[in-house]
């Protein structure tokens, strides 16, 4: 801030001035109000910022959010195998520790079976639940693969039908 006799000229950072604006429309607006795509060109326009300029930023921020959905869409996956994972765990050695509590009057061999199971079911739910880190990155990276190749296959199958029954 610079003071020149009685007038306060202020300087602010490309960054500042983001969170600024982005402290201020939170402000102003309800939650449940939106924007409509005229008034994000009027806001645009008194900034100063091209029509040109708003589409790129909109459309990068289409991609963003795309690929925010698609993670969350991973992220389930992964929770709901491992809790698949963890039922059948439970079950299956609910019935191998009934089973040799039943046969030799204690628990025997099936605590083994339990514990080595179990190691590899904790480091299969700290995979699950971890949204981090190379290893995160590579299957969400195979998992997406697999995924446009299933939507793809499915287009192709679907006009393939499409145009056999019309």
């Amino acid at each position: 801030m610079a003071n020149s006799g009685d007038k306060i000229s202020r300087c602010y950072s490309q960054e500042d001035v983001q969170q600024i604006l982005q402290l201020a429309i939170a402000r102003q607006v309800d939650d449940d109000k939106e924007f409509s795509h005229e008034v994000l060109l009027e806001i645009a326009a008194e900034l100063d910022i091209s029509v040109e300029t708003l589409q790129l930023a909109e459309a990068d921020w289409a991609a963003k959010q795309g690929e925010i959905q698609h993670r969350q869409a991973f992220n389930v996956h992964r929770q709901r195998r491992f809790k698949k994972r963890a039922g059948n765990y439970a079950i299956i050695n609910s019935f191998l520790l009934s089973m040799d509590l039943l046969t030799g009057g204690g628990i025997n061999w099936a605590l083994y079976v339990v514990l080595f199971w179990g190691l590899f079911l904790g480091l299969d739910g700290w995979n699950s639940y971890q949204t981090k880190g190379e290893e995160y990155e590579a299957a969400f990276q195979r998992w997406y693969r697999k995924h446009q190749l299933k939507r793809s296959v499915d287009n192709i199958v679907n006009k393939f039908l499409k145009f056999t029954s019309g």
